[in-house]
């Protein structure tokens, strides 16, 4: 898994089993997280901006990268790949405009499968859009078959800030707002990669002014299904902030703006409590903001479920996709029914 905050690729193994209530249990048995190189970092960040050959070009080589750090993952934890029954691999998203029709993850998962000699399983998205869903989220089928027990809602903050939850027996899940995207981004202009436990968030001011701007931004005014993608945050979001000064107070802004809009959202819904997990689950003044905003209870797990859930839910999306099982919820996504989601890849 690598997501929009490019904080590093994620790898589990894992293994599953179905349960006879029709629940899945899950083993980790493995977990890793690598950065990546600077070359592929900074190509990455200019994907978005890039010409189709060079696109091109960069889905081959970051599918290279991804079977490289498989290989070297299966061989320092001594698997047996043949006991391996599949790669997930989510890729990395450059364009998700989904009212085009149209979703593009990157990191070529037949280049995958054909270096590391594993069946892979990539392109999650496209059917779900195809059917006129918005391909996002795709992790809530994971909090219904795995987590279901541990709390009322689910909470990822990584690049983008996603809820899911079931009410009266229905999948409920959409992007909320943005999480660690706009945080990084504000801080690499100090020379950090990401703003640790929200310090620097910690010591600026509020700008009331700029809280305003994002809180009234047209989205949040929008119904589920819902969400956002990167194109979202040039166009109507980044050109509200400065990214040369004030940066404390910038990010004490936008965490104060994501703890309102979480808050609003559980409150909203009636959600007595919400497990949080991603990179923001970390941000300690981020979620010490959010105790303000939000009234019930909030759980923080393991650090390895905070690191690791959503590898772990696309490795379960490869088994649902392998057991020829739906993998997307049309109710979360608005797509015109569940649909099994992947694109197989025999070595």
């Amino acid at each position: 898994m690598s997501g929009t905050s490019l904080d590093g690729v994620d790898l589990v193994y894992a293994t599953f089993n179905r349960e006879s209530n029709g629940q899945w249990s899950y083993s980790i048995e493995q977990s890793e997280t690598v950065a990546f190189s600077d070359t592929l970092l900074d190509q990455l960040h200019e994907s978005g901006n890039l010409l189709g050959s060079q696109l091109a070009q960069l889905d081959h080589d970051l599918g290279v990268f991804f079977a490289t750090i498989i290989n070297a993952f299966v061989l320092r934890f001594q698997l047996n790949k043949s006991e391996i029954d599949a790669i997930a691999s989510h890729g990395q998203t450059v364009y998700h405009q989904p009212a085009k029709g149209f979703t593009t993850q990157i990191g070529n998962p037949a280049v995958i499968a054909f270096h590391t000699g594993i069946p892979t399983v990539g392109d999650f998205r496209t059917k779900d859009v195809l059917y006129g869903g918005q391909g996002a989220p795709l992790v809530p089928i994971g909090d219904r078959l795995l987590f279901k027990n541990d709390a009322a809602s689910f909470l990822n903050i990584g690049g983008f800030t996603n809820v899911s939850f079931e009410k009266n027996g229905v999948m409920r899940a959409f992007d909320i707002c943005p999480g660690n995207l706009p945080l990084n981004k504000l801080v690499r202009s100090k020379e950090l990669a990401f703003d640790k436990d929200g310090l620097l968030a910690s010591t600026g001011e509020l700008n009331y002014f700029l809280l305003d701007l994002l809180n009234s931004l047209p989205y949040y005014e929008k119904d589920a299904p819902k969400s956002l993608g990167t194109e979202w945050l040039e166009q109507d979001f980044y050109p509200l902030l400065k990214f040369d000064k004030d940066i404390e107070n910038n990010l004490a802004t936008v965490v104060e703006h994501i703890a309102i809009q979480i808050g609003k959202t559980l409150n909203d819904n009636e959600l007595e409590s919400v497990m949080i997990t991603g990179g923001g689950a970390k941000n300690s003044y981020l979620i010490e903001r959010l105790k303000r905003y939000f009234k019930g209870q909030i759980i923080l797990p393991d650090n390895q479920l905070i690191d690791f859930k959503e590898a772990l839910i696309f490795a379960l999306l490869g088994v649902l996709f392998l057991e020829k099982e739906p993998n997307c919820i049309s109710s979360v996504t608005g797509a015109s029914k569940d649909v099994c989601g992947g694109v197989l890849h025999l070595p």
